[in-house]
């Protein structure tokens, strides 16, 4: 029999010193080093000769290729900067459709044959790789003996230094094609699509006498994350499998008493923030805010904004950094939507806005919105594309994680909606129905003291509860996943908000042809797109069972479920959208559907066998020495209780096992919706019993450490 567990693993999780092994080094020594591991604009300069620097800013400028003459001397600067910097070797990095980042080394010193090598990296090298293209999803576009694939380095955004403790490595963000040339990730398409907005808002901004040649989508996430000691995750198998915990009673204290959101943060999770930010500032990831999230032991970090392609890699970055700095700290980053249950879930808000390459925030509605016909252009075009799309956007943050996330606690609903605020509904609603004034008079907050200032009052609220929500110069897309890359969300935004923008030029433009008044032409746009699509405005409770029924009859689509959400990829609607702006072939849509769909039924067979498991291994021997223990003790009202649970535990472990064993759908969709409806219930089964056990089983015999030491043990 193993030894009873004991809390001293709690006492050790608990102690952490600053000098002490785990501890960090000084950060106080140099603040100078922001971007200091980034082959930057500042770093070309100073390493190209003048005429290739000035060639290779056009050509990332323009989206042109390089010629393999100016390749080569890009090349061998890139290579000398990162020998200096203790680099032995170079990889093309790339976000294949795993949802990870991928990466193969090469190194840069070439044997000679004699007993010597030489370094070299060349421009052909630097453009292009080649790994294997069938071993990662597909989705059927490649197989095994169809294996070739291709990496093409991606200029725009930056190369950089990962460090280890045993050296460097130069990583060339690239994307990644398959040899008949369909995209095999997450960056192609997703550079497609800005492109594809930047050409259409260009021609709405010409017919709207806005100067601009080129038209930027960018992206500020907010990530979401908690931090546990690493002595309980590896005593948890359901965390080292899953990423989330598969049993577990909800403790005494939750985040009921809201004292956690925004609290003082411990020195060992501050001194560990600080480090993590420290690596991220050198590697260019502009990291802006840091704070104690609502649930405890959750903590957010928000960079501010860059062009989608580079926040997107950034936040692959930084997902990383924050997984391996945590090590340093004896502590273990989980980054899953739901890793609690009844514990608020971990989310990525997404802060979604597009201005031009003069500077001009085209989502920004000034002081007078009312009047702003640029913004009142632009901000129709964003409420007609999500209306229209709304099943597309929410099939974008489709996974299983996020169905036990999305709903409540901070998370917004299945149902896409928008919240626009008091003071832009107003301006709104004045333009559709043609009366009235839709300006908000700006008011101040009175703070009661002459010691305070008075406070400028926001036109509108904030509402936590949309999932779409406009919060000042941009959309916050609340419902991406802790976990998520953005780049999908974020590919169909751009894409519908080109077509949306495309779809009002063409009303504008004959208004405008006819000799009508700009102000009047698009006023009349305006309140057409607006009345049209109003049904998807919403600045009320998401939470609430009301809305659920008067969104049904708005016409809204509740899609809580992936099973339910994944197959509008490949919709007529969405293929003809994103085949008309050269995004994603109708293939590609069905592979990453293909791709979404497997992964949901493999990680829900995961998590059933892993709950099988510790349920039949761990948590049913400790039942079954706890009903010992109170037989020994002649204690018959405990001993019938126990017994009850113990019948119930075993009839639910042999469920489970039964119908995860059973997998005999002929296609990837009847079997995602067969672990919807089947295995899942059948895990919940066993979770409830076991959690019920828990509460009861002697505190030194229960196997797995409990919500109250993970959340509260820091």
């Amino acid at each position: 029999m193993p030894a009873p567990r004991t809390r001293q693993q709690n006492v050790t999780a608990a102690q952490w010193a600053a000098n002490g092994a785990l501890g960090p080094t000084d950060l106080t020594e140099n603040i100078d080093y922001y971007g200091e591991n980034v082959f930057s604009p500042a770093i070309q300069k100073d390493r190209l000769s003048k005429d290739t620097y000035r060639k290779l800013q056009i050509a990332v400028a323009k989206g042109e290729g390089l010629d393999l003459g100016l390749a080569n001397e890009v090349a061998n600067a890139m290579k000398e900067w990162a020998l200096e910097k203790g680099a032995t070797h170079y990889t093309h990095w790339f976000q294949p459709l795993t949802g990870l980042t991928a990466e193969k080394h090469d190194s840069f010193f070439d044997p000679q044959g004699d007993g010597t090598a030489i370094t070299e990296f060349k421009g052909k090298e630097l453009i292009q790789g080649e790994p294997d293209a069938s071993s990662f999803p597909t989705g059927g576009i490649r197989a095994t003996f169809e294996a070739r694939g291709y990496t093409a380095w991606d200029p725009t955004s930056p190369a950089f230094i990962l460090e280890n403790p045993n050296g460097a490595l130069l990583c060339i963000p690239t994307a990644f094609v398959s040899w008949t040339g369909e995209a095999l990730d997450q960056k192609i398409p997703l550079m497609r699509s800005m492109e594809a907005l930047s050409n259409s808002a260009v021609r709405a901004c010409e017919l709207l006498g806005v100067e601009a040649n080129h038209v930027f989508t960018t992206v500020g996430p907010e990530q979401e994350y908690f931090l546990i000691d690493e002595q309980y995750y590896f005593e948890r198998a359901d965390l080292v499998n899953t990423g989330r915990t598969l049993f577990g009673a909800k403790p005494p204290k939750g985040h009921e008493l809201d004292d956690h959101y925004f609290g003082s943060i411990p020195e060992r999770i501050l001194a560990f923030m600080m480090d993590a930010e420290r690596e991220l500032q050198r590697l260019g990831i502009p990291i802006k805010t840091r704070h104690n999230e609502v649930a405890p032991n959750q903590y957010e970090l928000a960079p501010i904004f860059e062009n989608s392609n580079v926040a997107s890699d950034h936040q692959q970055l930084t997902m990383q950094i924050l997984q391996n700095k945590a090590r340093d700290y004896g502590l273990v980053c989980l980054l899953h939507e739901k890793p609690f249950a009844g514990v608020n879930g971990s989310g990525k808000h997404n802060n979604w806005s597009m201005g031009t390459d003069k500077g001009v925030n085209l989502l920004d509605p000034g002081d007078t919105p009312q009047e702003n016909l640029t913004f009142l252009f632009f901000c129709a075009a964003v409420i007609q594309a999500v209306n229209r799309h709304q099943a597309l956007l929410r099939a974008s943050v489709a996974n299983a994680g996020q169905d036990h996330r999305l709903g409540a606690n901070e998370a917004p609903p299945a149902i896409i909606s928008i919240f626009l605020g008091s003071e832009l509904t107003k301006a709104f609603e004045a333009i559709e129905s043609g009366s009235g004034d839709g300006g908000t008079v700006k008011e101040t907050l009175e703070l009661g003291t002459p010691l305070l200032p008075v406070l400028p009052k926001h036109g509108g609220d904030r509402n936590r509860t949309s999932p779409f929500a406009f919060t000042g110069n941009k959309f916050e897309f609340r419902a991406l996943g802790s976990s998520m890359s953005l780049s999908l969300p974020n590919t169909v935004l751009n894409t519908i908000a080109a077509e949306a923008m495309d779809d009002l030029t063409a009303q504008l433009r004959p208004l405008v042809d006819s000799g009508k008044p700009l102000m009047e032409a698009v006023l009349e746009v305006v309140k057409d797109v607006y009345a049209a699509n109003k049904q998807i405005v919403f600045d009320g409770d998401g939470y609430s069972e009301e809305w659920h029924q008067e969104a049904e009859a708005r016409g809204l689509l509740n899609l809580p479920a992936t099973p339910a959400a994944l197959p509008w990829l490949t919709n007529e609607q969405t293929v003809a959208a994103f085949a008309k702006y050269n995004v994603l072939s109708e293939r590609e849509l069905e592979a990453r559907e293909e791709v979404l769909t497997e992964q949901y039924v493999v990680k829900l067979n995961i998590e059933a066998e892993t709950a099988a498991s510790i349920a039949r291994t761990q948590i049913l021997p400790a039942v079954v020495r706890h009903l010992a223990e109170l037989r020994a003790a002649g204690s018959e009202t405990l001993i019938g209780e126990t017994e009850e649970l113990l019948r119930e535990l075993v009839f639910a472990i042999q469920k489970l096992e039964s119908v995860n064993e059973i997998h005999e759908d002929d296609t990837i969709k009847q079997e995602a919706r067969y672990m919807l409806e089947t295995v899942i219930p059948a895990m919940d089964a066993v979770r409830e019993v076991a959690d019920k056990l828990e509460r009861i089983v002697a505190d030194d015999l229960w196997p797995l450490p409990k919500y109250w030491e993970m959340l509260f043990i820091k």
